[in-house]
């Protein structure tokens, strides 16, 4: 018998969103069984909100013979990376027509965290042009924007500056943390959005550090994650024990029920000193490092 995991408002959009979302890039290489079997799993738990993107596999279309019969029941999200008007709007309705729907509920403009990529897509003739008009158009519901890399937090401030974007996304773990200016600008961005009434949707909650060449495990995502059952517990609950944060699951669907268990029994307590000991007796790195790692291999989880 799983337990139902927590809901809570998303942002101000009306909706009442799991505290986990489903990081649907770790439909992107499965075969539909599979995928179909995922997503019964999902159900199981209580998620009703999906995070997927146009850039993740297949895994729209995979999503496409599930939200056949069970649309209603979940709060649709996909992204695009395009960052001019006329691709933005053709990827748009290519997420529609893959995932044979008629609307979906939030539509992302995707890792939006480089200046000269922020000024094009905001400026004439950018995607948010395209996402606005979708909205008009009843196509998407709401509009949000997502980013990796140290400077997600202060671009997502500019963004929102800019537009009263919906929701944001942006990496939130123990190890980023640890780093005072990402610290500084994540928790300048969780002010705002609390006071602005922006959901904040977080990743690589479980994440441990990039892989290394002696690594021999399998690799179902692009950096590796944290699978010590206590230690992945422990990171869950860092992210979860701050108030109104969502965490987007991994794109390593092998750690998708142990998250999920884990995600449903929440610790209100957080104890450092123990993060600080995992961090350490596993390797842990920060994924991204200021001008020395901020690039990144997309990813939702």
């Amino acid at each position: 018998m799983t337990q139902a995991i927590e809901r809570i408002p998303f942002g101000k959009t009306g909706h009442q969103s799991s505290r986990a979302i489903f990081g649907a890039a770790a439909l992107g290489a499965m075969k539909q069984d599979r995928a179909d079997r995922t997503l019964e799993l999902i159900q199981q738990w209580g998620l009703n909100h999906i995070d997927v993107a146009a850039s993740y596999g297949e895994a729209e279309l995979r999503l496409a013979p599930w939200l056949k019969h069970n649309r209603d029941s979940v709060f649709l999200a996909s992204k695009t990376g395009h960052r001019t008007y006329e691709k933005a709007k053709q990827q748009i309705h290519a997420s529609l027509e893959r995932m044979q729907v008629d609307q979906i509920d939030l539509i992302q403009m995707h890792n939006l965290t480089q200046a000269d990529q922020w000024e094009t897509a905001m400026g004439p003739g950018g995607a948010m042009e395209a996402l606005l008009e979708a909205k008009e158009q009843g196509l998407v519901r709401f509009l949000g924007v997502t980013g990796h890399g140290t400077y997600a937090p202060a671009m997502h401030m500019q963004s929102l500056e800019a537009y009263p974007f919906d929701s944001i996304l942006v990496p939130y773990n123990y190890t980023m943390m640890q780093q005072p200016q990402y610290a500084h600008d994540f928790n300048a961005l969780y002010e705002m959005c609390q006071a602005r009434g922006v959901a904040m949707q977080t990743i690589k909650g479980i994440a441990a550090r990039r892989w290394q060449d002696g690594d021999e495990e399998k690799r179902f995502s692009w950096y590796r994650p944290i699978t010590d059952a206590d230690a992945m517990k422990r990171a869950i609950d860092f992210v979860l024990s701050r108030e109104n944060l969502f965490i987007n699951t991994s794109s390593d669907a092998t750690l998708l029920e142990r998250s999920l268990d884990a995600i449903a029994q929440p610790t209100a307590e957080v104890d450092l000193a123990l993060l600080a000991e995992d961090a350490q007796r596993l390797g842990a790195e920060a994924l991204f490092v200021r001008d020395v790692s901020d690039d990144v291999i997309i990813s939702a989880g």
